[in-house]
């Protein structure tokens, strides 16, 4: 079976699981207690009678009037065409809020995610190196002390030490309002501050020293919480690292790459890292493929306006198409990224034939 074969294989099972999880996402949802209906006019607040007018207009309006089955073939076509609904906390279209918020995670999480994996991956070959001297007993302590510490702890303490130098609260200064997005797209950002009676639209000029200033101010509000979820993290990659290094120096090409004079830099970095790198590429492919889950609790502890902020909001307050939207998402997110770490198999070791 060649290559093509293999992919069309590989999608195929990808459609049956994402088809599979979506299923169990609707079976959740309907044996949640109450009704969506009933909880979208509770938080409405409206008089009985219009109450009754109201919830009777929102079944029809989203199929729930409808027979079982009718409702989730409903809910498929929905989640295919990223229909999610209203949000019925925000009383604005989920898949707006996902668009404003995807961005914000993407800069926090992904940012945490890219300096844990090269700080474990760098500290583990070290301490597979340096195995048995007070070196590796010092980074294995760090390494499993800090990866087991509450992150939002973490993060208070980082507060409390550096919060005098480093912002501790939001993702950006709050006279820029509400920046739409993270990052500059064109020479002008819109910002708008909503208030309840009125929207008082000011504009950030983002080219030549203004966007200095902008990804500066971005980079100095983001550095507490993407240091304390790096913190949190690398101790799971560096020990993963370390295991798998290990393994790998005790190999005959090891010896025999020492016995021809080739560095112990590029024994270390080109030969063992490369055949060991396996394990590593799982465990990074995961960890993006929650990157859309965001960091729900350093987000809440340090207000970051991601999507792991608005996850713990929507969870407290029952908002079902948000939670049911979202946990789609997270579930197609891994799936991709499983696709994608089997294929950056066959990159990083020739001996994988996919056949």
């Amino acid at each position: 079976m060649g290559l093509r074969s293999y992919v069309a294989r590989r999608l195929g099972y990808a459609v049956i699981l994402i088809v599979c999880a979506m299923s169990l996402n609707f079976v959740i949802f309907q044996l949640m207690p109450g009704t969506v209906s009933t909880m979208y006019v509770q938080l409405k607040g409206l008089a009985p009678n219009v109450a009754e007018q109201l919830l009777a207009q929102f079944n029809h309006a989203w199929g729930l009037d409808q027979p079982l089955y009718i409702r989730y073939l409903l809910y498929l076509k929905n989640m295919f065409t990223w229909n999610f609904g209203t949000s019925m906390r925000l009383l604005s279209p989920v898949a707006g809020q996902i668009m404003y918020r995807i961005p914000w995670t993407l800069m926090l999480v992904g940012l945490a995610e890219v300096f844990s994996i090269i700080v474990g991956i760098v500290t583990g070959v070290i301490s597979a190196y340096k195995r048995g001297t007070s070196l590796d007993s010092g980074i294995l302590i760090s390494a499993l002390m800090l990866g087991s510490l509450p992150v939002f702890w973490l993060g208070l303490v980082f507060i409390v030490f550096l919060g005098q130098w480093f912002p501790s609260a939001f993702a950006f200064p709050v006279e820029w309002g509400l920046p739409t997005h993270p990052f500059p797209v064109a020479y002008t950002v819109n910002t708008s501050i909503m208030s309840s009676s009125s929207a008082v639209v000011t504009t950030l000029a983002v080219h030549g020293s203004g966007a200095l200033e902008y990804v500066g101010g971005l980079l100095f509000h983001a550095f507490l919480p993407v240091f304390t979820l790096t913190v949190f993290l690398y101790g799971g990659y560096t020990l993963l690292a370390r295991a798998t290094m290990i393994d790998a120096l005790t190999e005959d090409y090891i010896v025999t790459a020492r016995a021809k004079g080739v560095s112990e830099t590029s024994v270390l970095f080109r030969h063992a890292l490369k055949n060991a790198s396996l394990p590593l590429i799982t465990s990074a492919a995961l960890a993006f493929g929650f990157l859309f889950s965001g960091a729900t609790i350093t987000e809440t502890v340090f207000s970051w306006p991601g999507l792991g902020l608005w996850i713990y909001s929507s969870v407290i307050q029952q908002d079902y198409f948000a939670m049911q939207a979202i946990f789609y998402i997270i579930t197609l997110m891994v799936i991709i990224a499983n696709i994608v770490a089997d294929f950056l198999y066959g990159i990083v070791d020739p001996r994988i034939k996919y056949g």
